[in-house]
């Protein structure tokens, strides 16, 4: 009998693939990359042609050893990494790295897990894409050159530790842009005026908001007009000037992208991009579930696809027809066709079996496992359905000149809002139990005039960093994570609560990267970057002449600026803790485990103390704060600040009501 190596990248895979293809088969995992550029140099030789030079990664030695013995058993390899652009280089350095023969191997890619999908790549074996190889290849240089050529140069220049990137700068020049709207923006004065009626059947006064007299809209900037307004309706009668009744749809949702998934996992379970596409791998590769074994539940992550094949479709629109009924049977719509740039390799996220439902899976998945996986489910399953219908009713209230105005809506049919759990559609209607008629006298009960202030743009939050990345073209699906994760882990940006504020740090060296590196924070090269990798892909565009005319610019923008460059001093931010041996007020630092808290009197005074995160409630053991703590193997935990002392500590973050609740039984 034959013997097959199937080499994939992540040792979860393994034991998942090998009970679908049998005892012919043997599947290892590369455990990732093998081959890359080395880490004490550029790695790149500009004088012969900006050709890479590769070395084997450190310790990949032994398991190199041991697929190497795999191989020469058998009589047929298949790299089957990861289906996108940096899985088909996985491939093509493990055939290097190996020293395959390649008529002995073949590339298979699947998109989900499952064991149709697995053995029905093995039909479709293929050669390596070298252009889809070449693609990763000029994006690694790119940011290799980038990184190593600028890098050094805030190193000297502001502090050690810092880093550019080709991608992460121009995110970071983004979020500063956004900040500068923010500070100079200046609030604008306005005012509302609203009135409670009520109406003749109705149980609740209606609110309405003024919307004009009889010549149309009218904006109200100042109180002196809410006022006089109010005068002239004193004593007035009121009566229903208009009745419209109108219908409208809402759309289905499109599944699931890796952006979108990113923002409606943020949105709605506050997951961070890094832990959605942690939580997001872990449902690919597999997850053992009581009573199936090790089971992948979504289909590949990454992608910026609205795309569902004809087999999953059937799959949903039989489960809509047997659960719902055939009337909730709709078409997944085609999003795409109106995004550039979508590279459309593979599907859309969606769970690889929907009849495998959230509550079969629910005490089975750790919580937050769980949530995703049902926030996957329910939107794959509403994409399929048919839209919500809804009618609106808007009502006019007349007194003398002026006019009032509401909304109130009903549903027709709730469509792909029958699934459970998805948001209701929010707006500002009412709900009325009988039809309003056209000339019926209401009562008013309550006229408030108000004063507002127009507000700044919104801080960017993950989610939103995300969208506006995806809207520019800059980055790809598997890189807007590590983007945001890097730019936060070398203090450019801060988080607090889900806003992104840009430290003083993220200022200096987003300044001087403007100044001096224009044309890579600016955001039309870095998404033309991006269309010129895609045209590699395609076979359009040659790999090495992107960097041909990428270096020498780069080259020449790094020497000028070591000579016009002074150093920059970035002062260490001050917190309101005393160092209780000098006095001064400690300042916080960052070390190899995170934040912490020194004394600036250093190195005459040397005391440092952890630095811990309080969440804003209260022990109810003790009454100390709080605090974020983790474990040696850093997992996140919520303990006592007073700890060792007092021994309280929760898995989950607590909340002020139910710590109020424990504090009373006990």
């Amino acid at each position: 009998m034959a013997k097959y190596l199937v080499i994939v990248e992540s040792p979860a895979k393994v034991n998942t693939i090998k009970k679908f293809l049998g005892s012919n088969y043997e599947v290892m995992a590369s455990n990732g990359h093998v081959r890359d550029l080395p880490k004490s140099s550029l790695g790149i030789d500009v004088e012969n042609d900006y050709e890479p030079h590769y070395i084997i990664i450190r310790g990949k030695g032994e398991l190199l050893s041991t697929l190497r013995k795999a191989a020469r058993k058998a009589d047929k390899i298949y790299l089957a990494t990861d289906p996108d652009r940096e899985g088909e280089a996985i491939s093509w350095h493990l055939m290097y790295a190996l020293k395959l023969d390649e008529k002995k191997v073949s590339r298979i890619t699947f998109n989900e897990i499952t064991k149709n999908a697995v053995r029905e790549s093995l039909k479709h074996a293929r050669e390596i894409d070298m252009n889809r190889v070449d693609a990763q290849q000029a994006r690694r240089l790119l940011d290799r050159m980038v990184g190593y050529k600028i890098s050094p140069l805030l190193w000297s220049k502001i502090k050690g530790g810092l880093s550019a990137g080709r991608v992460q700068s121009a995110a970071l020049r983004i979020i500063c842009d956004k900040e500068a709207q923010i500070e100079a923006f200046i609030p604008q004065e306005y005012w509302t005026l609203d009135a409670e009626f009520k109406l003749r059947g109705e149980r609740r006064p209606v609110k309405a908001a003024y919307y004009g007299d009889e010549t149309g809209r009218v904006d109200l900037k100042t109180e002196e007009q809410v006022r006089a307004i109010e005068q002239e309706l004193a004593g007035a009668a009121y009566f229903v000037r208009s009745v419209k009744k109108s219908e409208h749809i809402r759309k289905a949702p499109l599944p699931f992208t890796t952006s979108t998934l990113q923002q409606e996992a943020s949105r709605t379970l506050n997951f961070s991009t890094q832990k959605t596409m942690r939580l997001a791998q872990q449902l690919y590769e597999g997850v053992a579930v009581k009573g199936h074994g090790t089971v992948a539940l979504i289909t590949y992550l990454r992608t910026d696809s609205t795309r569902i094949s004809e087999e999953a479709l059937s799959m949903a629109n039989a489960y809509v027809s047997k659960v719902y009924g055939p009337e909730y049977l709709g078409h997944v719509r085609d999003g795409n066709a109106h995004k550039q740039n979508v590279q459309d390799a593979h599907e859309a996220i969606r769970p690889t079996d929907v009849t495998l439902t959230p509550m079969e899976l629910k005490d089975l998945l750790p919580r937050d496992l769980f949530r995703f996986y049902q926030m996957i489910w329910r939107r794959f399953l509403a994409a399929a359905m048919k839209e919500a219908k809804y009618e609106t009713t808007t009502v006019k209230v007349a007194a003398g000149r002026h006019i009032f105005s509401f909304s109130a809506s009903r549903t027709l049919f709730d469509g792909f809002m029958a699934v459970s759990g998805l948001d209701e559609e929010k707006t500002d209607n009412v709900r009325l139990t009988r039809e309003v008629e056209e000339g019926s006298e209401v009562t008013l009960e309550k006229l408030s005039g108000e004063k507002h202030f127009t507000q700044p743009p919104a801080h960017f939050t993950e989610a939103s960093l995300v969208k506006t990345l995806e809207e520019l073209g800059i980055g790809r699906p598997s890189t807007y994570a590590p983007t945001i994760t890097l730019l936060l882990n070398r203090r450019y940006v801060t988080k607090e609560k889900k806003n992104l504020y840009v430290t003083e740090l993220g200022d200096v060296v987003n300044h001087m990267m403007v100044e001096n590196f224009p044309t890579i924070v600016d955001v039309n090269f870095t998404a033309a970057v991006e269309s010129l990798l895609d045209g590699v892909e395609e076979g359009k565009v040659q790999w090495k002449s992107i960097i041909r005319n990428f270096y020498p610019d780069l080259d020449e923008a790094v020497k000028e600026a070591e000579k016009k460059l002074e150093k920059v001093e970035v002062k260490d931010e001050v917190s309101d803790v005393p160092c209780e041996l000098c006095g001064r007020m400690m300042v916080y630092k960052y070390g190899p485990h995170g934040k912490f808290l020194a004394c600036p009197g250093f190195p005459e005074c040397r005391n440092t103390k952890p630095y811990y995160e309080k969440i804003g409630v209260k022990c109810p053991k003790c009454g100390g704060d709080i605090v974020v703590r983790r474990t040696r193997k850093g997992r996140r935990y919520y303990g006592c600040i007073h700890n060792p002392d007092c021994d309280y500590m929760v898995w989950q973050r607590p909340k002020e009501s139910e710590l109020s609740e424990l504090k009373q039984e006990s």
